[in-house]
């Protein structure tokens, strides 16, 4: 149908124009009704008379209204603020020695996935930034069924049973009186609980360390967090972890940062992913496991079936088996994101569950959870749920039923329309583990469950200085936020049991002094740093409950990461009368490495430089240095405008505190210069401290060694006391 062209600045218009335009949707089809009726306008409801009262007959205006007030489906208890994408997994290393699943045994299959990313504790409107445990969720639609990696961003959890998530949800989320704080852990209810259940305490250093924080869901490993069971073809079970490696290697925010961007962008890790995938610049993880055999079961000094213990990576090497990669955005936020339903008890034949009490509580849970939140049993027909092999079974209606089954058998065993009782072979398909179980029903928690301190020992002193020194600051923000002067003291009798001088540093910030202890003469966030830092290095605690091992690889992001650039977003400062040369240089060579570079100018549009405009699309009013992994200063004029702007120079100066790579070429080095101020940067050491200098000018050159800096994510060795950004 012809649309008439209007003047898209005019208010002149006709009913008949209005009508004209409403009678196709956003797809171009003609607009109905969800029956399929012709409408030839929603624009306007049915009335008696143009001034009358409306009509009840309004048969379309009761089904747009009605669908709108029905359209929320109820929130997720946890996990509630997602982002997700679609992908595929592929095999690269058969692990048909332990398992028979196929998709851990074909190397030729490509597997489809749906990964839904989400914190735990906040609700859909929080930030993305908070201090959180990140939901880190995989669906693989697999020949053999679905099968959910329902984990996380960290390895272990609060809690060693299931019967105590209420609980401990509970404590976590807004306290009821007042639904005070939102997506926040740094409250008494919080610590109250954690403070008397010690089993918390490995988790609670994970949860203060950078971890909580991460840079981006593509620098976020993921776990499946429970012992499961891979069983072989000769029906011999293996314990297993499954680990989700990030190609371009784990990285966090600064405290300082996650802050500030809550604010500038609370949709930060979404947009990220959302905008990186739509860029071609795709997420990649690789799929690891940790194989143990069922005979080594005890051999440790901590029960492998703890979901409050790792196993330390120096003991049971990680073995990296294939790669993950998210290539595509949803179509539809709702229809995907938030109707994707995960459940701990899609499994495939060839894995099994384990003893796990946390995991067998959540195997009940989950289901539980999905007949609530989506109103039906027949959620596995939902598009996202569908499994890609084909599915049938015996079980019939309920709210929502899509499929059509035909004829008069739902029921087995059965003779009618062609069925035969001989059809059922007992032994195929999928069978759990015959494992032998005997013992009297208690409600009791195994002795080998009982040390609570060993491994939080474990993580701390795998721990770098400046890792260290970011639980401190954390514990102390948190437990500052803590009103129950009981409570804070309890945490510190906690923390004492990790390390002394953890604790008294925690003490001296919330006023309290540890009995005994003879390190609290100096607070961490004084001017003595290299000293914290020294001290901090050398405050190694005895650990037991892990295998003997006093520090273990795999949980310091300080040692072993990769080092790409890829994926990094960089601000390029400017002005009019910049070097378009240099700009257009540098963002061409950080195109080849995967890298973005983003102009930043006062102004969104065209840019005069000294040979064309170039063009900006972010600004100093709506953007900082905290939403970019970099900052390049170009030559050219605008040196002079941007000397004079506050922003900017406030750009350079927290980038700098943040450890992050700066560059600057020709006449942008005058800037660095004179932001720096009072900042002792000599020549010699600033491209150690990841600031890379040209005075001569050349882009080129600036731009290589910029990106080898990039790729080292954060320079922690400057003296930042006197930045005051």
């Amino acid at each position: 149908m012809s649309i008439p062209q209007k003047d898209p600045h005019s208010i002149e218009t006709t009913v008949k124009d209005e009508q004209l335009l409403a009678v196709t949707t956003e797809d171009r089809l003609p607009l109905t009704t969800n029956q399929g009726q012709r409408v030839s306008t929603d624009k306007y409801s049915l009335k008696a008379g143009k001034r009358g009262p409306t009509l009840l007959e309004d048969y379309i205006l009761r089904e747009k209204i009605q669908h709108f007030d029905h359209e929320r489906i109820p929130e997720r208890v946890v996990h509630a603020r997602g982002a997700a994408a679609h992908g595929y997994f592929q095999l690269t290393q058969s692990l048909e020695k332990y398992t028979t699943a196929q998709v851990l045994t074909d190397t030729s299959l490509k597997t489809p996935v749906f990964v839904r990313f989400s914190t735990v504790a906040g609700s859909r409107g929080s930030a993305d930034t908070a201090r959180d445990v990140r939901g880190f969720a995989v669906k693989m639609y697999t020949n053999e069924g679905n099968w959910d990696i329902v984990g996380n961003n960290i390895p272990v959890f609060f809690i060693q049973d299931a019967i105590k998530f209420p609980d401990l949800i509970h404590a976590v989320k807004p306290e009821p009186n007042n639904e005070i704080p939102q997506a926040s852990s740094a409250h008494d209810t919080f610590y109250d609980f954690i403070s008397l259940t010690p089993e918390s305490m490995h988790m609670i250093m994970w949860v203060m360390s950078d971890r909580a924080i991460p840079r981006s869901f593509s620098t976020m490993e993921g776990f499946g967090v429970h012992s499961f069971r891979l069983i072989n073809a000769q029906n011999e079970s293996h314990f297993v972890k499954f680990h989700w490696k990030p190609v371009l290697g784990v990285h966090s925010l600064v405290w300082d940062e996650a802050v500030k961007i809550a604010g500038q962008d609370p949709d930060f890790h979404r947009r990220s992913m959302w905008e990186s995938i739509e860029a071609g610049n795709f997420f990649e993880w690789e799929l690891g496991v940790q194989i143990l055999p069922e005979a080594d079961e005890e051999k440790f000094d901590f029960d492998v079936l703890d979901a409050t213990k790792i196993w330390p990576e120096d003991l049971i090497p990680v073995q990296r088996v294939g790669k993950m990669t998210l290539n595509r955005n949803p179509d539809n936020y709702f229809s995907e994101t938030e109707q994707v339903a995960f459940m701990t008890t899609n499994i495939v034949p060839g894995i099994d569950f384990s003893n796990d009490p946390l995991l067998q509580g959540r195997n009940f849970s989950y289901l539980d959870t999905q007949l609530s939140r989506l109103g039906t049993p027949n959620f596995h027909e939902l598009p996202i749920n569908r499994p890609v092999c084909p599915f049938s079974n015996n079980q019939r209606d309920a709210h929502m039923r899509h499929t059509i089954n035909k004829g008069r058998v739902a029921y087995t065993p059965a003779s009618l329309d062609g069925h035969s009782p001989e059809e059922e072979r007992p032994g195929s398909g999928f069978n759990s583990y015959g494992q032998v179980v005997n013992g009297p029903k208690v409600r009791e928690r195994a002795e080998s469950f009982n040390d609570h301190y060993g491994q939080a020992r474990l993580f701390w002193n795998s721990m770098a200085p400046i890792e260290k020194e970011h639980i401190v600051k954390a514990l102390q923000f948190e437990l500052s936020k803590v009103d129950t002067r009981e409570v804070r003291v309890r945490m510190l009798g906690h923390l004492a049991q990790i390390n002394d001088v953890l604790a008294a540093q925690v003490a001296l910030a919330i006023g309290e002094k540890m009995p005994g202890s003879q390190k609290t003469e100096q607070p961490s966030g004084t001017s003595d740093v290299p000293a914290l830092l020294e001290m901090l290095g050398n405050a190694e605690s005895p650990t037991t409950a892990s295998g003997g091992v006093l520090k273990t690889s795999g949980l310091s992001m300080m040692e072993g990461q990769p080092k790409l650039a890829k994926g990094r977003q960089v601000a390029i400062l400017t002005a009019p009368g910049v070097s378009s040369m240099c700009i257009e240089t540098m963002q061409k060579n950080l195109a080849e490495q995967g890298v973005a570079g983003f102009v930043v100018a006062p102004f969104i549009g065209d840019v005069e430089g000294d040979k064309g405009t170039v063009e900006a699309k972010k600004t100093f009013a709506n953007s900082s240095s905290v939403l970019f992994d970099a900052v390049y200063i170009p030559g050219g004029t605008s040196v002079q405008m941007l000397k004079q702007l506050p922003d900017a120079r406030k750009f350079i100066d927290e980038a700098f505190k943040h450890g992050k790579p700066i560059a600057a070429s020709g006449e942008g080095v005058q800037l660095v210069d004179a932001t720096m101020t009072g900042v002792l940067l000599k020549d010699a050491d600033a491209k150690a401290q990841g600031v890379i200098l040209d005075s001569a000018g050349n882009a080129k050159t600036v731009s290589s060694a910029f990106v080898e800096a990039i790729s080292s994510h954060r320079f922690n060795n400057r003296q930042v006391d006197m930045i005051q950004a």
